[in-house]
């Protein structure tokens, strides 16, 4: 037998004894009925957590303290007319001890005969440590709060496929601490990010979700469509056309952390809905951006993690020094070793043929041929924080001129671990510039590039009413989330991912 089929009987196996489980729960649930035992019966309070009994124990000499705890059961000992039950709450475990004696014989019955590891537990008993010297509640009292009908993963056993761990995430956050931990950053890290901004007078705001113009970034859309509108929208790829609305309109300083949808690949470091900060900032410019997201980065992980130096897969990022700032072309000519004199047409088109590197297009500048070298030979070797600025104007459709050089946009990158986490630059206000750019955009989508920017005549009269110099950019928070939980996939980070119909 090969492996294939041999982990196809395994599955099998798995599927067949957790339905003969979940029949057997279900017959305890119409014999506790037929008792009048409700296995889900109206919420009863607790007065503590397991990690408080276990935290506030002081030695068996010291005054009997008692408690209620709510706990899902994780592991079952029966000893006779005692046992020993494992409960965990928010992540942590407590040991209770039950003897027939104490909560009585009928109790004790049902313990034995209708409570099963999943099952949601209400107990109240007394704090005291084993011979073994592990702090235990010896319970007095104990009923049912929720009745769990499937068996749960044996340490985790059962989810060691991915896919079940993201499917059934709920699986995971019971089984899995470490999943549980990196969620529990999630949280901690977004709300540091907010906090960081609210303390330098930024004003967090929501901006719409459908779009009448797929805009603010090159990327394909989602298509919907609103019946009683009778048109169609775009779920949005970016919010930023909508905020720099807001500094027009007198609103300095702008942010947003919500969801952006792109109707692109999956992988490890994509998911086709994503978490996005965009923030800007009236009356600044790129080098103010740059040190606000470097220090805005390492609040963040000095929240979440214990140490300056960061594992991330086979790489270690050291936050502690100031991140690095190079043009993308010397970053190419650091890597391919060519002087400025090199940096002729001729000389990228054959390192872009010697990489096997197609041209998207036929009628290329050498700028954009550099842009697609640095993508594909040179993004993945930027392992430290690094700031790529100096960017070809003709892949930054919003960002403004460099004020010395028309050829290129007043933009930077930021990448870290060959994985990008911020783009940053100088927004646009010339109205006229942005029209022209907006028609050169809406040319190459007619001649095939799906992720063109559309013409947004809305926005160009928004333009017109005076954008004062402003510097926005935008951060993933999920790939963050993943450099600073040490994730290197970014299903792990995520709730609920997206996965395909089963």
């Amino acid at each position: 037998m090969d492996i294939k089929n041999i982990h196809e009987q395994q599955v099998h196996d798995v599927t067949e004894s957790t339905s003969q489980e979940h029949e057997i729960r279900v017959e305890k649930v119409k014999k506790m009925r037929a008792m009048g035992i409700e296995p889900w019966p109206e919420v009863k309070h607790a007065t503590a957590v397991c990690q408080q009994v276990i935290d506030e124990f002081v030695d068996q000499s010291a005054e009997v303290q008692e408690y209620t705890v709510i706990g899902r059961v994780v592991a079952i000992r029966l000893h006779g007319k005692a046992a020993f039950v494992h409960v965990q709450d928010k992540g942590h475990k407590l040991q209770v001890y039950f003897q027939q004696d104490r909560i009585g014989i009928q109790a004790f019955d049902q313990l034995q005969h209708f409570v099963d590891i999943g099952d949601i537990l209400w107990i109240k008993g007394h704090s005291f440590k084993t011979q073994r010297g592990e702090i235990t509640l010896k319970a007095d009292q104990f009923s049912m709060q929720s009745k769990c009908l499937h068996p749960l993963p044996e340490k985790f056993h059962g989810l060691s496929n991915v896919e079940t761990r993201y499917r059934q995430r709920y699986l995971d956050l019971i089984s899995n601490p470490e999943s549980r931990a990196a969620l529990q950053k999630r949280s901690l890290i977004v709300q540091t990010c907010r906090e960081f901004l609210a303390s330098h007078d930024y004003l967090e705001v929501e901006t719409p979700m459908l779009h009448p113009i797929a805009g603010g970034a090159a990327a394909k859309p989602f298509v919907t469509h609103h019946n009683a509108l009778g048109q169609d929208f775009y779920l949005r790829i970016a919010p930023e056309l909508y905020l720099k609305r807001l500094v027009v309109g007198g609103f300095d300083r702008v942010f947003e952390i919500n969801r952006n949808f792109r109707n692109e690949g999956i992988s490890p470091r994509h998911n086709p809905e994503f978490t996005m900060l965009e923030c800007y900032t009236a009356h600044e410019n790129i080098a103010y951006a740059m040190n606000f997201v470097e220090q805005l980065i390492k609040a963040m992980a000095a929240r979440v993690c214990e140490s300056k130096i960061l594992k991330f897969g086979e790489h270690e990022v050291d936050l502690s020094k100031p991140f690095a700032k190079i043009s993308m072309k010397h970053a190419v000519q650091q890597v391919h070793n060519l002087t400025d004199e090199q940096m002729t047409d001729e000389v990228i088109s054959s390192l872009l043929k010697k990489h096997h590197i197609e041209l998207p297009k036929s009628n290329m500048t050498i700028n954009e041929k550099i842009y697609l070298l640095f993508e594909e030979t040179v993004e993945s070797k930027l392992i430290q924080p690094t700031f790529i600025i100096d960017f070809p104007i003709e892949v930054s459709p919003l960002a403004k001129r460099h004020a010395y050089d028309n050829t290129l946009a007043a933009r930077a990158e930021l990448f870290i671990v060959g994985i990008e986490f911020a783009n940053l630059f100088n927004e646009l206000n010339d109205p006229f510039d942005q029209a022209d750019r907006f028609y050169q955009q809406m040319e190459a989508h007619k001649a095939g590039d799906q992720e063109a920017h559309q013409y947004d005549a809305d926005f160009i009269l928004a333009l017109e009413h005076a954008l004062p110099p402003t510097v926005g950019f935008g951060i993933g928070i999920d790939r963050l989330i993943m450099l600073l939980t040490g994730c290197t996939s970014i299903k792990d980070i995520i709730l609920f991912p997206t996965l395909k119909k089963k």
